[in-house]
């Protein structure tokens, strides 16, 4: 069950008491919609006959979204989830903000909460921006003077300008973002969940909303993040929770809690990501004139290594099989983090370096040498090709690798090589 503990305001509460307690928290789900539906008839049933309903086990068809999870949050922390897709985060945070039922264990807050789970959600699409954050504020547990006082503030953070007398219905999802994180911020919770609001927006209101959370955390706001961005939580939370299918895989230091996340992420892609690929020569109808036959990573020492390592030098290999002369041929890489938003890293081409090739026919091989490998340990895509000109000759959308770690980097967004020294004056 969730328990809602009345306590003295945040700023009298000692920061050894948790302001919020989740033990042995489990929430199980079914796969099929009738069973469901009677499912939860059946349940309803048992407890209006004051019978105990049996939630430890899994009935036919279900399966437990999240299971036995526990941990302490305390004012002022910053806690983030971590995990892929379907592993719980989402449905821990709607148990906590009160939206659903858990099957077992506790969940005991002190102080108020607000939660960022869906953004707009609460609001009313034919209602104007302004009678939408009386209402949804008002859920939030402001009365109507407090929202009042607040509104020039709601209205100046949110930048949504004349439009705050139009229906939502008429905003865009960047305007709704910035309406939902403007009404909870203000309410200047003890608690706040947020789950993947961040990710909306421009860069210039999400520095703002960076900001605005590091002033709430100044005065004990607590929070529990969830982004698929890893640098997201690097930047803002100290400990993390990694997920799995509903479990706690690991519960500690950020950095520590990412890399594992990581190396999880390159190990059950293993088979895909193994730093090496062949490719079967084309027929002569199908060739352009230079086949791409083998992409792969070598040290220094040209031995072909399954898994660069962040901050040392590495080589991309580009194996060619050539079958007429190429004048001005250009190799392009662009490279995607497979994890976070799948956003692009590194785009590179020899043209843009002034550097173009004079390809004879025959086997040959391309090398981007790198003398210090940028990209933080993670898995990654890279699309690579070759053009002459306009005209592209052969492009592979996809070649998979990983880099492992190796030099400190955390909390930053590349490996920045750089030599210490002092100066006299």
């Amino acid at each position: 069950m969730t328990n809602l503990i009345q306590q003295p305001p945040l700023n009298q509460t000692p920061t050894n008491i948790p302001i919020l307690e989740v033990a042995d928290l489990s929430k199980k789900f079914c796969r099929n919609l009738k069973r469901s539906l009677f499912y939860g008839i059946n349940d309803i049933l048992t407890e209006f006959t004051g019978r105990d309903r049996i939630s430890q086990k899994l009935r036919p068809q279900e399966f437990w979204a999240i299971e036995n999870i526990s941990f302490q949050l305390h004012p002022g922390e910053a806690l983030g989830l971590i995990g892929a897709n379907g592993a719980g985060k989402t449905t821990l945070l709607r148990i906590i903000s009160g939206l659903i039922k858990p099957d077992t264990g506790c969940v005991k807050i002190r102080g108020k909460i607000a939660p960022l789970i869906a953004l707009g959600a609460g609001f009313n699409p034919i209602l104007t921006g302004r009678e939408n954050i009386y209402i949804n504020m008002s859920i939030l547990g402001l009365t109507t003077l407090e929202i009042h006082k607040k509104l020039p503030d709601v209205i100046k953070f949110a930048e949504i300008g004349e439009a705050i007398d139009t229906p939502v219905q008429t905003y865009s999802s960047g305007m709704v973002a910035r309406l939902g994180f403007a009404c909870a911020v203000h309410i200047e919770p003890d608690i706040l969940l947020i789950d993947e609001v961040l990710a909306v927006g421009d860069i210039k209101f999400r520095m703002k909303c960076y900001q605005k959370l590091a002033e709430l955390r100044q005065k004990g706001t607590a929070f529990i993040l969830v982004a698929h961005n890893p640098h997201v939580i690097l930047n803002i939370c100290q400990s993390s929770i990694y997920l799995s299918q509903g479990k706690a895989i690991t519960f500690g230091e950020t950095t520590a809690v990412i890399r594992q996340y990581e190396a999880d992420l390159a190990a059950g892609d293993v088979n895909e990501a193994l730093g090496m690929m062949h490719l079967p020569p084309k027929s002569a109808h199908e060739s352009l004139g230079i086949d791409i036959t083998c992409l792969c990573f070598k040290d220094t020492q040209n031995r072909i290594i399954h898994a660069p390592i962040c901050g040392d030098a590495s080589i991309l290999s580009v194996t060619c099989q050539v079958t007429k002369p190429i004048v001005h041929a250009n190799l392009g890489v662009i490279i995607t983090a497979l994890s976070g938003y799948q956003e692009r890293v590194l785009y590179i081409t020899s043209a843009s370096d002034h550097h173009t090739f004079k390809i004879l026919p025959g086997k040959i091989e391309i090398q981007m040498r790198m003398p210090y490998l940028g990209l933080l340990p993670g898995c990654y895509s890279a699309k690579i090709y070759i053009k002459s000109g306009m005209s592209s000759l052969d492009i592979i959308p996809s070649f998979k690798f990983t880099v492992q770690p190796g030099k400190i980097a955390s909390q930053s967004l590349f490996y920045q090589p750089r030599i210490w020294q002092i100066i006299n004056l």
